[in-house]
């Protein structure tokens, strides 16, 4: 059998499936993947997100339809759910369905829990209250007299009435709490107003409601709180030169009337994570995946080569 024999067969065999092309670039979401995360574990995870949701006449989900007719822009949506961490096709992460010039694509939006996820790996909060309220529920909250609110729920009752606010607050490590986020019905339609494909039967916005105005709070209660690891180094970085600044400012020859600063002194720094991109490195707002940019041309293949 010639060489090119052996090579036609290989390309036949291979699975250009969706689930297969997961496999196929495993290596490539590997490469951004946080070194936390297991990339066998993830992959396995990404698989069986197509799996989910309505299937056709054909046996296939729409996921699975949608991903094999625009493999590129599926392969994105992954790339971008691997480079934060986040699990695809849950809260953290969804895939789902829409229709480009009549056919289903694939489109990853990072979901409520995933923004949550991001401000606890930064490590500067200890817990994260994210909260709908409706009509029948008692909401009391005034900037600069309250500083949580407060929430009273009928859990008995079997109707709470419509979806009428949303807040979200975080608790930080020092005891202090954050701003706190309150959005209405008015601030929940402007924002949905502005996401691309809201009205789309496929839209989280119509099939999780309170999960997308959760996630609305959340994303401005982003602005507010570290949401990068990069916080994480910056502080480390500023321990390490507080305690090199001591040893090198004591014993003989320090200054006179020299204290070295302790670590209480150290005000942190502007948060700016340029490593993987999908945080705004001014507000510390966590991006949908359409704003993000494209990976590069031959990005998947450059990275399967250098495997």
């Amino acid at each position: 059998m010639t060489l090119q024999d052996q090579a036609s067969q290989a390309v036949a065999r291979r699975d250009d499936s969706p689930a297969g092309l997961i496999k196929q670039y495993s290596n490539s979401f590997e490469a951004v993947l946080p070194s936390h995360i297991k990339p066998a574990t993830w992959v396995r995870l990404a698989q069986g997100a197509l799996k989910k949701g309505k299937r056709t006449g054909s046996g296939q989900t729409e996921l699975e339809i949608a991903a094999a007719n625009n493999p590129a822009v599926f392969l994105a949506s992954l790339l971008d759910a691997a480079r934060l961490g986040l699990e695809p096709g849950t809260e953290q992460y969804y895939l789902t369905p829409r229709k480009v010039k009549g056919r289903l694509e694939i489109l990853g939006i990072v979901g409520y829990q995933g923004i949550i996820e991001l401000i606890y790996r930064a490590g500067a909060v200890s817990s994260v209250i994210a909260e709908v309220v409706y009509e029948k529920d008692v909401f009391r909250y005034q900037p600069g007299r309250d500083e949580t609110p407060t929430h009273e729920i009928d859990w008995d009752s079997e109707d709470r009435g419509k979806l009428r606010l949303v807040y979200a607050y975080a608790r930080m490590k020092d005891g202090a709490f954050s701003r706190v986020v309150v959005l209405n019905r008015a601030d929940i339609n402007r924002i949905k107003a502005s996401a691309q494909g809201s009205g789309s039967e496929y839209s989280p916005w119509q099939q999780h409601e309170a999960a997308m105005w959760l996630k609305s709070a959340v994303r401005q209660l982003a602005k507010w709180v570290p949401t990068s690891a990069e916080y994480i180094r910056e502080q480390l970085r500023a321990v390490r030169d507080v305690q090199n600044e001591g040893a090198q400012c004591q014993g003989p020859g320090a200054p006179e009337g020299f204290a070295p600063r302790s670590i209480d002194d150290v005000i942190d720094a502007e948060v700016v994570d340029t490593e993987h991109g999908q945080v705004d490195t001014v507000t510390g707002e966590v991006l949908d995946p359409d704003d993000y940019d494209a990976p590069p041309a031959g990005f998947f293949e450059q990275q399967e080569q250098g495997a």
